[in-house]
């Protein structure tokens, strides 16, 4: 693996595994001393980076570190990225990057779109995809059934006021049962020009579907797998915490259908919802860039990273795409448990049944790992450490009173 070109990865654990899987070299770069990749066996340097907020300082250590990493490589290295964050840094700066780093991004109107939603909602009508339908505040009062609140943009939308006031901090979205409901929320006037409205899909979250691909400049797909939810947390509107691999006719071809009308071209994922009423499968979003699922892809026989790296260093196309199996299962347990807790307040899951849809299939975690473990022990460490302090505080304070 050293011998090998490496890639440098904007990100965190799941991509670097997926990586080290294909029998990539991982060179990690982080904003965080603490990430949990930096530990795993894959990784072989650490690339610690200033503050995100601060772009200038963070563009020039990924070139000067491009730099060197090509010069030694004899080649441009691959270069990997895992949130709408680092995804807008490499739109932005891609002709200073594209010197050092092998990169394929899309055009520049489908590479706003995907980050600013209500782009996308634009040109997802005019390509005639299959999107909800988007409500102005105007129509809420006279629309009777239930609606889906998002923000406009994914920049650093953990940090909106959207996020804060809104969502209380709770899912990425939020659902009104009607339209007047949300008109007379106070905070949504409040922050109605930063928000997204659509009609909502019924159906829980085993209907939200997704299609993970690749594609070549020209938007010929190289390799793909589709994708389904289980649980999320919150429900609906919250992070997976179960995921699976699946196989659906009607999912692939509508997802090759989106790829090709709007000419997506590198990685990909089309977040897509099956109405549980009519049967009918929406389009809800499209991320343009590597996630979580490419490490359960992986698991299972589909390496998406493989695959764009072999492209981008190589040239070199799967000579099986859309191959893959669909035994192993992803799991986010600390999160999943709090699924499991949600649903079983609303009589929805069992107990027992919570643990047999765990134990009932192979799985890959988040964080653990039997082959790669230190990212485990380091960020149980790194835990520790942190609520130490406090610990000794209510410790110090409890022996004061007991005295």
């Amino acid at each position: 693996m050293k011998s090998a070109t490496p890639a440098l990865l904007l990100g965190g654990l799941n991509v670097a595994r997926a990586l080290g899987l294909g029998g990539v070299p991982v060179v990690v770069a982080s904003v965080q001393a603490d990430n949990p990749a930096f530990a795993s066996r894959y990784c072989v340097e650490r690339l610690l980076l200033p503050p995100l907020d601060d772009r200038g300082a963070v563009l020039d250590t990924l070139l000067r570190a491009g730099k060197r990493l090509a010069a030694t490589a004899g080649t441009r290295v691959p270069l990997f990225y895992s949130n709408d964050d680092w995804q807008g840094l490499v739109q932005d700066y891609r002709d200073e990057l594209a010197p050092y780093y092998a990169l394929l991004l899309n055009d520049p109107e489908v590479a706003d779109a995907v980050i600013e939603k209500d782009r996308f909602q634009a040109l997802a009508a005019a390509r005639g995809l299959p999107i909800p339908r988007t409500l102005s505040w105007q129509e809420l009062e006279d629309f009777g059934h239930p609606v889906l609140v998002k923000p406009r943009s994914k920049f650093n939308w953990e940090a909106s006021a959207v996020h804060a006031q809104l969502f209380a901090e709770s899912g990425k979205a939020a659902v009104f049962p009607n339209g007047r409901a949300l008109a007379a929320d106070p905070t949504a006037r409040l922050l109605r020009e930063q928000l997204l409205i659509q009609e909502y899909i019924a159906g829980d979250d085993r209907n939200i579907w997704s299609f993970h691909g690749f594609c070549d400049e020209t938007g010929r797909l190289l390799d793909w797998f589709v994708g389904r939810k289980i649980r999320t947390y919150p429900a609906l509107t919250g992070i997976s915490t179960f995921l699976e691999l699946a196989h659906d006719d009607e999912v692939a071809v509508l997802g090759r259908r989106i790829a090709s009308q709007l000419g997506l071209k590198g990685v990909f994922k089309i977040d897509l919802k099956r109405d549980a009423l009519t049967g009918d499968t929406r389009l809800l979003e499209i991320n343009a860039r590597y996630n979580l699922w490419h490490y359960l892809g992986a698991a299972n026989g589909v390496n998406l990273t493989r695959t764009a790296y072999d492209y981008l260093v190589h040239g070199a196309r799967p000579s099986a795409p859309g191959r893959y199996g669909t035994a192993r299962r992803w799991v986010y347990l600390r999160y999943d448990w709090r699924a499991y807790r949600e649903l079983a307040a609303r009589g929805e899951l069992g107990l027992w049944g919570w643990l047999a849809s765990l134990a009932g299939t192979p799985l890959v975690c988040q964080l653990f790992a039997w082959s790669d473990p230190l990212p485990f022990f380091a960020m149980s460490r790194h835990t520790m450490s942190s609520k130490l302090p406090r610990l000794t505080a209510v410790l110090r304070r409890w022996l004061s009173t007991a005295s």
